[in-house]
């Protein structure tokens, strides 16, 4: 019998906070500045003398997150010293939250959260000429200088820029599979959660936010196995794709035995290959010799903030909407997180639904949106969001059997280029459905007459000619036919 290993997942997750300034000097924090070494001071740089100022917004923007995720906002709180010697730390250690964080408890997306606590960030290493992915690891470059094997620079417009770290309670999955969309689902809701605050762009290509995770399998549900953090995911997939690969690697070592075995580490994740790769031996906390920060002042939030105020006007976060969206549109699921994951997207539907207030046509026009719109703009680079007025307007003419479904297609491709009014674009190019039967029976007698070969297949006994028929009707009126209207006539005609 197949033995069974459980999985146990944790995650530690880094996000860069959206402030005017770094964390403890008065340099701007600007993630897009390409030029190296501009956005730097002798507090980032760690002169002699020179002394750190905590950043009073990145401190409120950790409470929102807290607030958000229903963690315990800490009254005291301190910031403390982590000592290690990397290249990208200019003062040897980083100023950091140890015994003290600013939030402690919570739940986001079935985890529960240990910590949120806030510190700096540190410099950036760039890699040139051939440096290996064994490179990556911060200050472990084989040269730093040039040479054979590549050389590394290092910027420091990132060091000092306010840094959320965010770390949950480990979970056992019954799998492989569920463990690794477990993490991801997190990952992405916390990104969420961030935009809608405002706190972060966390746009991870950029490194704004970075995922860690805590791997473990084990035979024993009740006995975890040992631990290895796997660093450098930057992207949804990559954290699912990594886990997985871990997870396996791992399962194989405890199955086989070929003499090696699963130690403590940090292992780095190489998207060209697909596969994890040993960094270092995993430290300890008492490695990093932490100590309070002496040159900063211990803080009393609850004097500061006003926590119940803050709490009243935080915004909508994305479970209550997803909620509202359910009970109030009744629209499905994969819409729901279009509008979620598209906050602007979202607030043009909503505004639509108001104007239309009627739940019918509230879920045809978001079948029109995630579907017909959405493809559009794939297509049509210069597509735009029309009035909410004129997309009603289209939808009411939908719903009212006024225009059919083609043309409502055709209508949608012109307003997402010039945002006019649908009912004036159908009038001026005779798109309103003909209901007359008048009407209708001029333009089959023409069709009927231009295809004698499909007339007479139809009399001969097949019936599926009579819709080649219709579709040439509907295209001769240029989709203006009612349908039904047109097979009632064309099956009169036709006796």
């Amino acid at each position: 019998m197949e033995k069974k290993y459980y999985p146990t997942i944790g995650l530690e997750i880094h996000a860069e906070l959206k402030t005017n300034t770094k964390m403890f000097c008065s340099c701007k924090n600007d993630p897009d500045e390409e030029n190296p070494n501009v956005n730097i001071c002798p507090v980032c740089m760690a002169h002699p003398g020179a002394l750190p100022v905590i950043n009073k917004k990145a401190i409120e923007n950790v409470i929102k997150v807290g607030l958000a995720i229903g963690g315990n906002i800490a009254d005291f709180t301190e910031f403390d010293r982590k000592n290690y010697f990397y290249p990208d730390i200019p003062k040897g250690y980083q100023i950091s939250q140890y015994k003290y964080p600013i939030v402690s408890g919570g739940n986001l997306a079935d985890f529960d959260v240990t910590r949120v606590h806030l510190e700096e960030d540190t410099a950036n290493n760039k890699h040139r000429d051939g440096a290996p992915p064994e490179a990556q690891l911060r200050g472990n470059s084989p040269k730093l200088g040039f040479g054979e094997d590549g050389y590394s620079l290092i910027d420091f417009n990132r060091a000092g820029v306010p840094l959320m770290e965010l770390v949950t309670e480990p979970i056992t999955f019954e799998n492989t599979e569920s463990a690794a969309k477990a993490a991801s689902l997190f990952a992405k809701e916390l990104q969420l959660i961030l935009w809608y605050l405002g706190v972060s762009e966390a746009n991870m290509e950029k490194g704004e936010m970075r995922v860690e995770a805590n791997i473990s399998a084990s035979d024993d549900k009740s006995k975890l196995g040992t631990k290895v953090e796997v660093k450098n995911l930057n992207s949804f997939k990559s954290v699912e794709k990594a886990i997985k690969f871990e997870l396996d690697r791992m399962i194989d070592l405890l199955e086989n035995n070929k003499g090696e075995e699963i130690i403590q580490e940090t292992r780095g994740w190489d998207e060209s290959k697909q596969k994890t790769f040993s960094q270092r031996k995993k430290e300890s906390s008492h490695d990093y010799r932490y100590f309070p920060e002496p040159d900063l002042p211990k803080m009393k939030l609850h004097e500061v903030f006003n926590l119940e105020e803050m709490k009243k006007v935080l915004p909508e976060l994305p479970q209550e909407k997803r909620l509202r969206y359910k009970n109030d549109f009744g629209i499905k699921d994969e819409d729901i997180e279009s509008y979620i994951n598209d906050k602007d997207l979202g607030a043009w539907f909503e505004e639509i639904a108001k104007i239309l207030n009627d739940k019918d046509k509230i879920k045809l026009t978001s079948n029109y949106i995630t579907s017909d719109y959405l493809g559009l703009k794939k297509t049509q680079p210069d597509a735009k969001c029309p009035s909410a007025e004129n997309f009603a307007e289209l939808m009411n003419m939908v719903a009212g059997n006024k225009i059919s479904s083609r043309v409502a297609k055709d209508i949608l491709a012109k307003i997402v280029l010039k945002d006019e009014s649908s009912l004036l674009i159908a009038e001026r190019e005779g798109l309103l459905q003909k209901n007359d039967e008048g009407e209708v029976k001029v333009i089959v007698q023409k069709i009927i007459n231009e295809n004698p070969d499909v007339v007479a297949i139809y009399k001969g006994g097949k019936e599926n000619a009579l819709m080649s028929l219709v579709g040439k009707v509907i295209k001769e009126s240029k989709g203006s036919a009612n349908p039904q209207i047109v097979i009632k006539i064309l099956k009169e005609e036709l006796q």
